[in-house]
């Protein structure tokens, strides 16, 4: 008897902890994140990838982040490992890559090196790869065409073995070189858009003052990726690349809620979130606040 009323009280305070936790409490333990499909670029963590990538890589998974956008392509490898070695790595801890950002420099690829990459991206299983980058030296308007002229005869490549090749933004492209805006007046123009999509970043367009929901409408189906990444506050728009502004999705001033409810305009298929300053020196506990947000408050 004395171990029934033992019993009796245990179960009834376990109820009444049920009852101070509340159905949120017991949402959020039920939550599973990666049903969500969250992507991460994983320059975010650049340093932790390279001091322990497989380490590292376990606690990405851990956190629910189940889409991957790589950011370590040489010579045919990814991270130093053989693409089908890195595919299994990640598809054992219940990750996929989806993209990956491999630069082609303003002196151009040749045709047997644009090759080689898309068929080690190809190898990865990749659905994209991404121009991330331009070197401030090329950013004028002759370079630039020069590039995308380049970059669409690497998309045509990209396509053969079945990846969508694209560009990813930062806020340069934006600034009016006399009387061109480069994003609008040369990218978008003359970039081939069945062979390079726009990955658009949101914090890059916004402090270049550009509002993304009005790029879609104007520019339907021409965005297939997003970057998400917060910004501290609301500033006047400028053009160099100043990461300062930088902080967790959730944790700034982007209404990212709004901006998704056009992502069927935009053509949107898959998001990332990104962080260039790796959370300010603490970048698992940025990307845990990311990821939270996400999938309880934005997506």
């Amino acid at each position: 008897m004395q171990n029934r009323r033992e019993f009796f009280k245990i179960s009834a305070a376990g109820a009444l902890g049920a009852i101070v936790l509340g159905s949120q409490g017991f949402k959020s333990a039920a939550i599973n994140r990666k049903s969500f499909g969250v992507g991460l670029q994983l320059y975010t963590i650049r340093d932790a990838m390279t001091s322990d990538t497989l380490g590292t890589l376990k606690k990405v998974s851990d956190l629910g982040y189940k889409n991957l956008e790589l950011a370590s392509y040489s010579n045919g490898k990814f991270y130093g490992f053989a693409p089908k070695e890195f595919k299994k790595i990640i598809k054992d801890l219940g990750m996929e890559a989806i993209s990956s950002h491999s630069a082609v420099e303003s002196k151009g690829i040749t045709i047997e090196t644009a090759k080689i990459m898309a068929d080690a991206h190809a190898q990865l299983g990749v659905k994209y790869c991404i121009q991330p980058w331009i070197e401030p030296v090329d950013r004028t308007i002759e370079k630039y065409k020069k590039m995308i002229g380049d970059w669409n005869k690497v998309g045509k490549i990209m396509k053969e073995v079945g990846i969508q090749f694209g560009y990813h933004n930062h806020n340069f492209e934006f600034a009016n070189i006399n009387g061109v805006v480069p994003y609008f007046d040369v990218f978008l123009p003359e970039m081939d858009k069945d062979l390079i999509t726009m990955e658009l970043d949101l914090f890059w367009a916004s402090k270049a003052g550009q509002d993304p929901v009005a790029m879609f409408n104007k520019y339907p189906g021409r965005f297939q990726l997003l970057h998400f990444k917060d910004m501290k506050t609301k500033q006047a728009p400028f053009y160099e690349v100043i990461k300062d502004d930088i902080t967790c999705v959730g944790c700034g001033v982007i209404d990212f809620k709004t901006i998704l409810k056009s992502k069927q305009v935009a053509g949107v298929k898959y998001t990332f979130v990104e962080d260039d300053n790796q959370g300010n020196g603490k970048p698992f506990e940025a990307l845990e606040s990311s990821i939270n947000n996400l999938t309880t408050k934005i997506l």
